[in-house]
């Protein structure tokens, strides 16, 4: 596992940027997993910048996200699709065809979810996962449970998940209690892994999550046994590590 440190969030945006910039320009079809939150807005904003000035070309890349709300279409403004075309893909060259993200009004989920770890399948799998980190360690929407669920899957929002999405929309009761969200053994079969993580409110659970137990109970504690992970984390989330010399 390799730790990158940056001295705030732009810092932190920038260097993870530079890291999938990299791998588009090595291999213009690479396949890109993406993550959505408040966290990557940053990474999105850098490679508009670098495909505004002709440093990146998307036109070859695959993408596929991570989970999606159920019941939220895409002309939803809180649904994931709508976020990523807002925040990165109305802004490059990337073709429609080439996006993939779990249809959130699928009648029949079980079918939706084992056709998106089918469309993984054929597009070769994943050259580079972005992730960031929950609050409680969970990723994408693998929560805390008492196993690693495995393949694409619906899952019941935790209601800490459920509360710290509600800031997102104009009436609470209105925030999704299910998700469809890949598994854990999706995201862990992608080539390379990033992830990233912003502030001081994060330092424990990035502690535990990357110095800690390997445990369902921290999802992210998982990332400890792929080969090859980055974190690009800034100077409040490295805090607590820092604090026990482990960088």
């Amino acid at each position: 596992m390799k730790i990158i440190e940056a001295a705030d969030y732009r810092g932190m945006s920038r260097k993870a940027a530079n890291i999938i910039s990299a791998q588009v320009i090595l291999n213009q079809r690479s396949v890109l997993g993406l993550a959505t939150g408040s966290t990557p807005i940053g990474v999105y904003e850098q490679l508009i910048e670098w495909y505004r000035k002709g440093d990146i070309d998307f036109l070859g890349v695959q993408t596929v996200n991570l989970d999606e709300y159920c019941g939220l279409g895409a002309d939803h403004p809180q649904s994931y699709q709508y976020y990523m075309h807002t925040y990165f893909f109305d802004h490059v060259n990337i073709q429609e065809k080439n996006i993939h993200i779990p249809n959130g009004l699928a009648r029949d989920i079980t079918a939706e979810c084992a056709d998106y770890d089918r469309t993984i399948s054929l597009l070769g799998g994943i050259d580079l996962q972005l992730l960031g980190l929950g609050n409680d360690g969970h990723i994408g929407f693998n929560e805390p449970n008492g196993s690693f669920n495995k393949t694409t899957h619906r899952v019941a929002l935790k209601e800490e998940t459920i509360s710290a999405n509600a800031r997102f929309f104009d009436d609470p009761k209105g925030v999704p209690r299910y998700a469809m969200t890949m598994g854990i053994k999706s995201i862990m079969q992608a080539k390379k892994i990033l992830m990233v993580v912003s502030g001081t409110g994060k330092a424990d659970i990035l502690d535990q999550a990357l110095f800690g137990p390997v445990t369902p109970l921290i999802p992210a504690s998982i990332l400890q046994l792929h080969p090859d992970v980055t974190v690009v984390a800034d100077e409040g989330a490295l805090s607590q590590i820092r604090t026990h010399g482990l960088i």
